[in-house]
Order: C-alpha cells, then structure tokens, then sequence
C-alpha cells in the first residue's frame, strides 16, 4: 500500500471520539471544532470504506471495523510518543518527560516525595503522575504509555509474562482511633477487641479495601465481623472522620505521620499483629527505557526502598539497556518484524 488511508489526525481523533463518547466532547478535548471532527471522521471511513460508527444512538459506538482500527491505532500513537521521547533523550536529560504511574496510596503519600526529589536533581525533565487502579496502571506500564509504576495490588494474571515485577517495599497498616477512644489508654489491644469497635472504611468494591481485607486475613483478622458504620472513597475523608470520633479505620502508616506528630489520631498497636503489605515496582523491559526513567530507577527509587533492592534494579536496568541496544543496532533483513 503506497499510500496509507488515514493520518495520525485521524487516529487521534477516533480515540477521542472512543474515549469521550461524543464527537462534541471529543472536539471539546482536541480544542477543534466539532464540524472538523465529523469532517474528518467522514473522509476516514471513505478512505477505508468502511463505517467505523454506529450513529442510532446518542453516544457515539464504534462498530466492530472501528473497534479494530482503534486497537491498532492506540498502538501507532503509542510507538509514536515512545519515538519523540527516545529523541528527546538525545539531549541527555536537558529536556524529555517522566511518566510514573501509581495507585491511590501510593500517588498521595510516596510518589510526591519522590517526584519533589527528582525534580530537585532534574528541573527541566517534565515529569507526570499518572493514578488509576492497579489493573489499569498495569495496562498502561504494558502498552508503554507509562514508564513504571508503584502499586500495591495484584498485577493481572494475563501481563504476567510481559512485565517486570519486582518486590520494591513493605507498607505497613495501622489500626488508628479517635485519641479520645477509651482503647488509647491501653497499650495493646486483643484480636477480638476490633469486633467491637465501630469501623470506617473505603467502598467495598475499591482495590485498596480488598487489599486491607486480604492482608487482615492473612493475619487471621475477619473483617467480615467488622462493623462497617460508613465508607467514604478517600483516606483523608477515613482520617478526618476518625479524628471526628466516627469509627475506627485501618490505613497505611505514610498516611498519617503527620496526624500523628500533631496527636491528633491514635495508632492502636495489636497483639501480637503486624500487619504489612507489598508494594511492586513495575516495568516493561521490552519498551524503550528514557534516560529520565534510569536515573529515576538508579537515585530516587533506592532512597524508598526495602534494604537490597537495589541489586535487583540494576539487573533490571541492565537487562533492560540491552534489550534497547539490541531493538537499535541490530537491522532487519526485510520489511518484516
């Protein structure tokens, strides 16, 4: 094929179309028009001949042929950023971007410290936070639109063989109660003794609370005995409301140093109970590796990490450097991959 059918334009904006649900917003989100939109979305099904929408409804469907052509061309833009990156390296670290991605804990109460570091060292490298759930941080670390990823939950079963998974810290979860609960008197309380109190917690359906839960049972602690009085959808809405005298709640402990340096929580110890959770470094060795992402991995990542960690980056790094070098010294006989 000479020619292609389609532009980088056009791939843009049916991704758009795809992730908004309307040309409207789509347009709205490119700062284009919506006629240059319908336009262009118009000359793109002419030129594959084809009709990539279905247009009964009042959101925008993609049909099975535009189902096909976004999957491929979420990939094209993909190589296409990763391209501009592995450019932009060539100024060696005088520029270029940092993509980290993180769950909900980890984004509010690590990754600003690290990042704040970072840029300290690197003030012209561009760095973005990207947060979502496990899963989706996963997806986004395995199709390269992310350069790593600290999280706490489980990495889906089908990246397994496509990421680098690697055990980067402990974080550790603390019983906290309102400094006025009559269980701050004691210095230890009993297993049993939290199927008394009064629990505040996140929805029943977040990642984080199912993480809690399988921590808790790993430690012989049922939370399906807990009496649930209210749950919220962030920490610090769990902490003001155990500050308030609202319940109890079990919570990392990087989220409430400061609560704690100013008394204004209670940590509860429990017998005999220490209730810890993994935290994973994540990465895709098979993608370009951007200088920013190495001196990330090689000065900010150690500084946080469990002791040792750092003989198993730099096996990563170094494994990851010649994957690189191999994908840019060694030419193809053919067209073909």
């Amino acid at each position: 094929m000479s020619d292609l059918p389609f532009t980088l334009d056009q791939l843009r904006i049916l991704k758009a179309i795809a992730q908004e649900g309307s040309f409207k917003r789509a347009a709205d989100s490119l700062y284009v028009s919506q006629p240059a939109v319908s336009l262009q979305v118009q000359n793109l099904e002419r030129q594959l001949d084809v009709p990539l929408f279905d247009r009964g409804g009042r959101r925008a469907q993609l049909t099975e042929a535009g189902h096909l052509l976004l999957n491929y061309g979420e990939k094209i833009l993909s190589l296409c950023q990763e391209t501009c990156r592995a450019i932009e390296d060539l100024q060696n670290l005088q520029g270029g971007t940092l993509i980290v991605g993180a769950s909900q804990t980890t984004s509010t109460y690590l990754l600003p410290r690290m990042i704040g570091m970072f840029r300290q060292k690197y003030p012209d490298v561009a760095v973005q936070l990207h947060v979502h759930s496990t899963r989706r941080t996963a997806w986004s670390v395995a199709n390269g639109q992310v350069d790593l990823a600290i999280i706490g939950g489980e990495i889906p079963g089908e990246l397994s063989e496509s990421l680098e998974v690697i055990p980067y810290a402990e974080d550790e979860l603390a019983l906290i109660l309102p400094v006025f609960h009559p269980f701050t008197k004691l210095e230890k309380i009993q297993k049993e003794d939290l199927y008394k109190l009064q629990f505040i917690a996140l929805d029943s359906q977040s990642t984080i609370r199912k993480v809690i839960d399988q921590v808790l049972g790993r430690c012989e602690i049922d939370t399906r005995r807990f009496k649930v009085e209210m749950e919220l959808n962030s920490i610090e809405a769990i902490k003001n409301a155990v500050q308030s005298g609202l319940g109890a709640a079990f919570v990392s402990t990087s989220a409430i140093a400061k609560e704690l340096q100013m008394g204004v929580l209670h940590r509860t110890p429990i017998e005999g109970v220490v209730v810890k959770r993994n935290l994973w470094l994540i990465c895709n060795p098979n993608r370009y590796r951007s200088k920013a992402a190495e001196a990330f991995s090689q000065e900010i990542l150690p500084q946080f990490a469990n002791p040792g960690w750092n003989q198993d980056v730099l096996k990563l790094t170094q494994k990851s450097l010649v994957l690189t070098t191999l994908e840019v010294a060694t030419p193809t006989s053919s067209g073909e991959d």
